[in-house]
């Protein structure tokens, strides 16, 4: 099942993941590893401490909510906020392959908000449009691997131009990211991640988690990272990006597990989506922006 959240999703019946499927499933050969781009000395992001935008924001699209994982940048200079991409799919909550399910169009306008609740947005505190989508590309170039079908959940909104001034790359409380792991995770691995759910109702205290890996399962070849945490990732905290030791962005929520592992979460690797769209999307250049804040992961 996916955990964004839309207004005609919520109370609606959660799908159980197919996990003898997922299992049969074929192994894609990996990816190009995907490029980090280290943020430069006159790079002008917003500070960290009062920053709008960033990973962690509320994102909303045709009614949808979802978390914001990381920033990116291209060739140009334009700046990107990731989320997944069933946050933008058409249909409801138990719909999770890409390559099964349809997307709002690209150009679809997508708001930011820090503050977001079930009644309404909250405060927009800027606004972007949807220029990439892992689930349409799925559909363009006509992607059968069943592995890439079921975890490649990547959208990008490009941020509108009066509204870049207001991004900072930066993880909140835990800092980072600091560059893409690209060796998966082993079961115990530690995990952090910063959710925001409008189901919390903008409370930041409650955003910040901590998980344990439950170990990669080599029938996934590589595409997905179940975990424990603290408290699971719910309806809302859909996209929100995941960093491994170091402070690494290992990947991006993508859905909850209720069998074999109940209130697990299941992670898309960030290395492998990052790469599919640096190969399929027409932005050249496309790159994660590391954090301006050290990584520090203490609760």
């Amino acid at each position: 099942m996916t955990v964004g959240s839309k207004s005609r999703r919520l109370g609606g019946a959660l799908a159980v993941l197919g996990s003898a499927v997922l299992s049969a499933a074929l192994v894609a050969a990996p990816p190009a590893e995907a490029k980090v781009r280290q943020v430069g000395a006159t790079t002008a992001w917003a500070p960290a401490a009062t920053a709008l935008i960033h990973p962690g924001t509320m994102m909303y699209t045709d009614g949808a909510q979802c978390t914001a994982n990381f920033v990116y940048t291209d060739g140009a200079a334009n700046v990107y906020v990731g989320y997944a991409a069933h946050c933008a799919g058409l249909g409801s909550a138990t719909d999770t392959n890409g390559c099964l399910n349809d997307s709002v169009p690209l150009g679809t306008k997508v708001d930011f908000s820090n503050d977001g609740s079930l009644l309404d947005e909250g405060t927009i505190v800027g606004h972007g449009t949807l220029v990439y989508s892992s689930w349409i590309t799925e559909h363009q170039i006509g992607t059968t691997d069943a592995n890439t079908c079921a975890y490649n959940d990547l959208a990008l909104v490009k941020v509108d131009a009066a509204d870049v001034a207001k991004v900072n790359p930066s993880v909140p409380f835990w800092g980072g990211p600091t560059g893409i792991d690209t060796d998966g995770t082993a079961a115990g691995d530690d995990l952090w991640t910063y959710g925001n759910s409008s189901l919390r109702a903008g409370l930041s205290p409650l955003s910040p988690h901590r998980g344990v890996s439950l170990g990669d399962d080599p029938a996934d070849g590589g595409w997905s990272h179940p975990l424990y945490s603290v408290t699971p990732g719910i309806p809302g905290d859909s996209g929100s990006g995941f960093m491994s030791a170091g402070g690494k962005a290992v990947g991006t929520l993508s859905t909850i597990g209720l069998a074999p592992l109940p209130a697990s979460n299941n992670i898309g690797d960030l290395a492998k989506e990052l790469a599919f769209a640096q190969a399929h999307s027409g932005i050249s250049g496309l790159t994660l922006v590391n954090g301006t804040e050290p990584f520090a992961p203490v609760l």
